[in-house]
Order: structure tokens, then C-alpha cells, then sequence
């Protein structure tokens, strides 16, 4: 099986709203929408909106098994492990095992997630 394809459509269109959910935990503040999605390796292209006042801090950081990319599309997005503010136009390339967050945004963010399962390394968690 492949990642899942779809024809042009503006997933920002208001028209599109009832696909976005609620990030288990973070109902109210963040919220994604899957583009893309391979059943098999587990590759995901997705949009990640965090709202203004969003805090992850409960959460703490985070650490993935595998290798995922960032871009942020829109606003600014807190990242406390790095001590660092991610404005529009900011993109990273992490790699297995690289802790990032708890994350904060004041005026909201729109973040494009994708990441890479089939990916792994050695050492990550």
C-alpha cells in the first residue's frame, strides 16, 4: 500500500472545518487534519493548528522513534526544549529520538507535520 493521495482541495476553507479533531487531551486548543496517511509504514502528512493560548506544558516533551519534518505555515509556536519561538517560515528535519516541546503558542500557529515510522534509529525513545 502507498500513502493515501487525494485531488487539489484547501483544507483552510472554513467549508472544511468538520475535518479537523481535537488532539486527545488538547480539546480547545490543538487541533489536526491528516492530508496523507500509509496504513503500512505509517508515513502521515498532516496540518497541526494550535490556538491561540494553546499549551502543551502537561504533556511534557517529546521523543519519536523515528524521523519526522516541521514547517510552520502560520503564526508562532513556543518550543520549550530548545528555548526558542518557531515563526511562519521556520522548518526543521528531526531526527530519531530528538526531544521537542511542551510547545505554547500566544496568538496560534498552523505547523505541517510529516513523518517518517519506517524511519527509525538506534537510541531513540
Amino acid at each position: 500500500m502507498s500513502k493515501t493521495t487525494s485531488p487539489y482541495w484547501n483544507p483552510l476553507a472554513p467549508e472544511q472545518a468538520h475535518h479537523w479533531r481535537w488532539l486527545e487531551g488538547l480539546e480547545g486548543q490543538v487541533q489536526e487534519l491528516v492530508l496523507s496517511h500509509d496504513q503500512v509504514t505509517g508515513e502521515l502528512t498532516r496540518l497541526t493548528r494550535f490556538l491561540p493560548g494553546a499549551d502543551t506544558a502537561g504533556f511534557g516533551g517529546k521523543a519519536h522513534d523515528f524521523a519526522e519534518e516541521i514547517f510552520i505555515v502560520s503564526g508562532r509556536l513556543f518550543d520549550a526544549a530548545f528555548g526558542l519561538w518557531l515563526e511562519t517560515g521556520h522548518y526543521a528535519s528531526r531526527p530519531p529520538g530528538e526531544v521537542h516541546g511542551p510547545f505554547r503558542s500566544d496568538e496560534g500557529c498552523l505547523v505541517l507535520d510529516i513523518s517518517f515510522p519506517q524511519r527509525g534509529g538506534e537510541g531513540s525513545s
